[in-house]
């Protein structure tokens, strides 16, 4: 994955190693837990400049945002995935205030119960994960499942439908008899 390509072309790369439909359900609870998780641990760390104090994890968000907005493609997934990595990155704050067992709890417990979902999804996909080839698919992943979810509510088909062109079908593999 190439940091400068559209928003489809992201998401048809990421797309070929999300075609079962069971992976692409696991990362709907997998992704979010672990975007929170990394907001947790960031939390605590703060970066204090003249007149301003403000946390690594909001550092990333802002970063990350900045990421989304400047992709070439639909501005309305764009808004969205930033506003839900802020949302959790807000929640995250919220929980990394506590004493050190807490934070520690909240945040490395969301972070790998995230990730085992994520290999849970990549066992019934049969294939590794996307950013095991390109680092970017750290990044692609939060804005797939934003698009998943916004596909089942109707929103840009032609994308759906060239997305599906381009990397196939979801489906689901037979595990007793993988391809």
């Amino acid at each position: 994955m190439n940091a400068h390509r559209s928003t489809l072309d992201l998401l048809v790369q990421y797309a070929h190693y999300h075609r079962d439909q069971r992976n692409i359900v696991t990362h709907f609870v997998g992704i979010p837990l672990i975007v929170f998780g990394i907001g947790v641990l960031l939390a605590r760390l703060h970066l204090t400049l003249p007149r301003l104090d403000v946390t690594a994890a909001w550092v990333a968000f802002c970063f990350a945002g900045a990421w989304y907005l400047s992709r070439r493609g639909p501005l309305t997934l764009s808004v969205a995935v930033t506003l839900a990595m802020g949302a959790l990155v807000a929640l995250a704050h919220g929980v990394a205030g506590g004493g050190v067992a807490s934070w520690l709890a909240w945040g490395a417990g969301s972070f790998l119960i995230g990730w085992a979902m994520q290999f849970l999804g990549h066992y019934y996909e049969g294939r590794k994960p996307a950013f095991v080839d390109d680092i970017f698919g750290l990044l692609v992943g939060p804005m797939f499942v934003m698009a998943e979810a916004l596909f089942s509510m109707g929103w840009n088909k032609p994308m759906l439908a060239e997305i599906e062109r381009r990397a196939g079908p979801t489906h689901l593999r037979d595990l007793a008899h993988p391809a």
